[in-house]
């Protein structure tokens, strides 16, 4: 049964969004920091051989670095200041929340509420940096191995540590701004316009490749209704809910006695959203980069990472459904859902699960729920990003129809709509308030003008 807010929501005129202008504001200012971003990814790191990486990207561009140049908007490909993208950050958030959950000083930070989660976002920051500059200094070393650059040498490769370590250190800047004064994760946000910049490029190689001959129409045809479908399954799923029913007791305020209430606890089927698909495939980018344009140079374990993890290989997929199946359950009992914390709040409101005695047996029950809800969100994660994967792989589809890219611009694109509908509703509900104050204050005045009767 639809409730009343989610009635008011869905009625919601969009034409309210020129009257919101703080809501305008937002979605301004995030416009202005992804142009920002984009522009960032044509501006390129100095000493690169621009004609050789041109002729080297045209061959890696359906292999690895057609992925990795998919997650950072195509500023690998041009080795743009923004080539490392922002999964050093994502590479940095996923360390220190498995260490949280390990350490228990940290797992203390995180109870402490504000003042510890930004003791815990800065050491996320200092592990940004370390790692950024890891794979920024292995970059430069394979880049050079790959007689991409004009001059190599040591200047070469500090100047290229220090641009690289820049971008990526100001595109987190850029997504803490846009969630906190924007609309939207501002990390999903980079992502997701990263993958959206590159799609109409992607489509045009792919039907000229059906032109050319190298495609069949028959395929073409059948990746049109494979990201359709991929696409439909997405916002079913991502809009799948379980409802556990909570119940209010009856209680006494004075003289009065109010009868208990009902309502609904919602568990997404996926409550962890995109962040699963988006830590697994930064984990497998980490060390195929550096082996990517490494070119034959490579030592013998990067040669062996490079055949046995690109897309398609049996290794790869069953390593990318492991990630994602395990980070889908850490992220939702760490993050997104945690039982204890909400049977907390339901005992501390007088709600309790029907049969379900409140505190630690609400929060087993809970646990219980949300374990067998995630098989099913986990199974669907995971079908979206390899299906696609071994048919993108079968057929040499461009990485922009797999089904990881598909499942972030999906779900970014439902969460962002959201936030905005909720903004405008706050909007609408502001309104309201108003109107009703200055109607109480109007009636106010006209008692007070009106003559006293005797």
């Amino acid at each position: 049964m639809v409730s009343a807010v989610e009635n008011m929501a869905a009625n919601t005129s969009w034409s309210a969004l020129g009257k919101a202008t703080d809501l305008r504001n937002r979605i301004l200012f995030t416009l202005g920091l992804l142009i920002v971003y984009r522009l960032g990814t044509f501006i390129p790191v100095p000493g690169i051989d621009g004609a050789a990486l041109r002729e080297f990207m045209e061959q890696a561009g359906q292999g690895i670095g057609g992925m990795v140049s998919m997650f950072t908007g195509g500023a690998l490909g041009r080795m743009g200041i923004f080539a490392l993208g922002i999964m050093p950050y994502i590479s940095a958030s996923i360390i220190v929340q498995l260490l949280t959950s390990m350490v228990p000083k940290l797992e203390q930070l995180k109870k402490e509420g504000e003042q510890g989660r930004k003791k815990i976002n800065q050491y996320t920051r200092y592990g940004t940096v370390a790692l950024a500059t890891l794979q920024a200094y292995g970059l430069a070393v394979s880049l050079e191995s790959g007689d991409l650059v004009t001059d190599p040498g040591m200047f070469f490769r500090m100047s290229c540590l220090i641009t690289l370590v820049g971008g990526t250190m100001f595109l987190m800047w850029l997504g803490e701004q846009i969630t906190a004064r924007g609309i939207g994760n501002g990390i999903s946000l980079i992502i997701f316009v990263g993958i959206i910049a590159e799609v109409p490029a992607a489509i045009a190689q792919f039907f000229a490749s059906g032109r050319s001959g190298a495609i069949s129409p028959a395929v073409i045809i059948g990746v049109l209704v494979m990201v359709i479908a991929t696409i439909m399954f997405v916002v079913f799923m991502e809009r799948a809910l379980r409802k556990i029913h909570i119940q209010y007791p009856r209680r006494q305020v004075g003289m009065k006695v109010y009868d208990g209430g009902s309502s609904h606890l919602p568990v997404k089927v996926n409550p962890a959203g995109v962040i699963p698909a988006i830590f697994a495939s930064s984990l497998l980018l980490l060390p195929v980069t550096i082996s990517t344009f490494s070119g034959n140079s490579t030592s013998p374990i990067m040669s062996w990472l490079l055949a046995n993890f690109g897309p398609g290989q049996p290794l790869y997929l069953l390593f990318f459904v492991a990630m994602i199946v395990f980070f889908a359950y850490f992220y939702t009992f760490n993050v997104s859902f945690k039982p204890d914390d909400v049977a907390d709040n339901l005992k501390n409101q007088n709600g309790f699960v029907p049969g379900i005695r409140p505190g630690k047996k609400t929060s087993e029950y809970l646990e219980y729920v949300v374990n067998r809800v995630l098989v099913l969100g986990s199974a669907y994660l995971a079908a979206v990003c390899i299906l696609p994967e071994i048919l993108r792989g079968q057929f040499a589809i461009p990485f922009y129809f797999g089904g990881t890219s598909v499942l972030i611009v999906v779900s970014v694109t439902m969460d962002t709509i959201q936030q905005v509908q909720s903004h405008l509703l706050a909007h609408q509900y502001e309104g309201l308030i108003e109107k009703s104050q200055l109607r109480g204050k109007g009636s106010k005045g006209r008692r007070k003008r009106s003559p006293v009767r005797r």
